[in-house]
């Protein structure tokens, strides 16, 4: 059987800055989880540069640190909501969620708090 594979249509601004967020705060908490470190906004906007490069999109750098600054909110309030192990298991099924065929309560109900707060600092 001969199946066709369509090009996906590319994501919107919005998913994308949703996206990154998501991906900023995983490595934001596994930085912190692994080596009790936080990622600094500027490691945080490079991080964003690097992931927006490998997907070919690209983001002035004042948004890019705009994002930086909303994952490093969120992943604290993660971090500072949980125990070190619940921590630990929640950046696992984040990482998991960055592949698209992973499907996590977890990674769903992060992603949409990513959403929540990325609204909440345009308002």
């Amino acid at each position: 059987m001969n199946r066709q594979t369509a090009t996906p249509p590319p994501a919107s601004a919005r998913g994308t800055r949703i996206a990154l967020i998501f991906a900023l705060v995983a490595e934001r908490l596994s930085a912190f989880y692994e080596h009790g470190q936080w990622l600094t906004d500027a490691q945080g906007a490079s991080l964003c540069a690097d992931w927006l490069a490998r997907t070919q999109r690209s983001l002035p750098q004042s948004e890019r640190k705009q994002l930086s600054a909303i994952s490093d909110r969120l992943a604290r309030q993660v971090a500072g909501s949980l125990s070190r192990e619940a921590g630990l298991y929640t950046v696992h099924e984040m990482m998991e969620s960055l592949d698209p065929n992973h499907e996590s309560e977890v990674g769903r109900t992060l992603m949409e708090e990513c959403e929540r707060m990325l609204d909440e600092d345009a308002a």
